[in-house]
């Protein structure tokens, strides 16, 4: 996220994570308390994944806004958002989910529908939101709230076909790789042509294949910038052309600057509430293949 009013202060800021034995696969979860009364107002930088928002605030809550559509109170937020903004007031809590996209697709089911935008979680989920928004709010601690989203999705989870093995292999890949791949070969590794990964791919994640490596690409970029590497060394090592090939994918994804962006108060948290999202993390080795395809 990047602050467009007034941004976070971090001191005022709980930040609450689930123990490892609690996470479910391609789904990361924290919570967030904000003691401090004053506004804030936040533009939300684009990540690989499809982002649940559960409001526990008391009072107005809220509001999100893409595109002059606006939503208050737990919504759900496509890939590739654009220019998302969140606005607030006073003390509030959050938990925000984010979904891997073969993860969404599971518990969402295909989530074409929510790419580029958002959507009220009722809408999403019906009559099951208000139930697993009221068990939250009746939580007592970060942690009993962590175990109820775990039952509530695993229980979705076990109900929803899962996506292709192939699609779910390749976005994988895609992942780990750092979105330096191409489609062509990935096509190869899974066995099908370029044209039935390219339809499968999109129609069970909402993202072609090639938008999703460039979308992973800039989010490790972006964590790159906001550690504090200058934009030619960022450019060289997420697989850039150069500078302005940076330049023009982080105006296409975030509508900023790349030195905007290494400034975004969202990413200067991130280490602390997503740590997969550290630009140390280790990609897969070359080669590394899924189990189905042994």
């Amino acid at each position: 996220m990047l602050s467009t009013g007034a941004p976070p202060d971090w001191a005022q800021v709980e930040v609450a994570v689930p123990r490892s034995s609690g996470r479910l696969p391609g789904i990361s979860m924290a919570g967030f308390c904000h003691r401090s009364p004053a506004p804030v107002d936040i533009a939300m930088v684009a990540h690989p994944s499809v982002t649940l928002l559960v409001d526990l605030s008391d009072g107005e809550g809220i509001v999100y806004d893409i595109h002059g559509r606006r939503e208050r109170g737990s919504v759900v937020v496509g890939l590739l958002p654009g220019d998302f903004r969140a606005t607030g007031r006073g003390v509030g809590q959050c938990l925000q989910i984010r979904f891997e996209p073969v993860a969404a697709a599971a518990v969402f089911g295909a989530s074409i529908e929510l790419t580029g935008t958002l959507a009220a979680l009722e809408d999403v989920w019906g009559r099951d939101a208000e139930q697993a928004e009221d068990r939250l709010r009746a939580a007592a601690s970060w942690d009993e709230r962590f175990t109820i989203v775990a039952d509530v999705l695993g229980r979705r989870l076990r109900a929803r076909p899962p996506v292709h093995p192939e699609v779910a292999y390749t976005w994988r890949r895609t992942l780990t790789s750092r979105g330096r791949v191409r489609v062509d070969g990935l096509a190869d590794e899974v066995g099908w042509s370029r044209k039935r990964l390219w339809s499968r791919f999109r129609s069970q994640l909402g993202i072609s294949p090639k938008r999703a490596a460039q979308l992973v690409r800039f989010d490790h970029a972006a964590h790159l910038l906001a550690a504090g590497n200058a934009a030619a060394g960022v450019a060289a090592e997420s697989g850039y052309v150069d500078q302005s090939h940076l330049h023009r994918e982080v105006k296409t994804f975030a509508g900023l600057t790349p030195t905007a962006v290494a400034t975004a108060p969202w990413l200067a948290i991130d280490d602390v509430a997503w740590p997969a999202s550290s630009p140390n993390r280790s990609p897969a080795k070359n080669g590394e293949r899924s189990p189905y395809l042994r």
